[in-house]
């Protein structure tokens, strides 16, 4: 396997996380532990569709990702933004369970090594 379907495959693997995660979150949000009343509840089925949609253009990107400069940066920074906000939230709260700590792993960890590698890869078929 060549270095660019190694990033494809990964991305598309990594692209797992959010679809699964908008998908439960925007028919059950429960299931997430999300949404103690109506209003909140409204707002996490909201924000699940959003990372839904995160999920699906990140997939949308894997056939040509050497090209996608632009939009993948985009939505990195987008998920690495989630994850700052994420991250003051949990310290504000004291909250490290592993439903934050696995998905700070992904926004923190994950999405900047993936775009750092399609950068690579970008570099390199140009």
């Amino acid at each position: 396997m060549n270095e660019k379907a190694a990033l494809q495959f990964a991305v598309a693997l990594a692209g797992l996380v959010p679809v699964t995660a908008g998908t439960l979150g925007i028919f059950d949000p429960a299931l997430l532990d999300l949404g103690t009343t109506p209003s909140s509840t409204t707002h996490a089925a909201y924000l699940s569709g959003v990372l839904l949609g995160i999920g699906l253009v990140f997939w949308a990107l894997v056939p040509s990702i050497e090209q996608q400069n632009r939009l993948f940066t985009l939505l990195a920074a987008i998920v690495v933004l989630g994850g700052i906000a994420r991250l003051l939230m949990a310290f504000r709260l004291g909250v490290w369970s592993p439903s934050v700590r696995l998905p700070l792993a992904m926004e923190l960890g994950v999405t900047p090594l993936l775009w750092v590698w399609q950068r690579r890869i970008s570099r390199q078929s140009a």
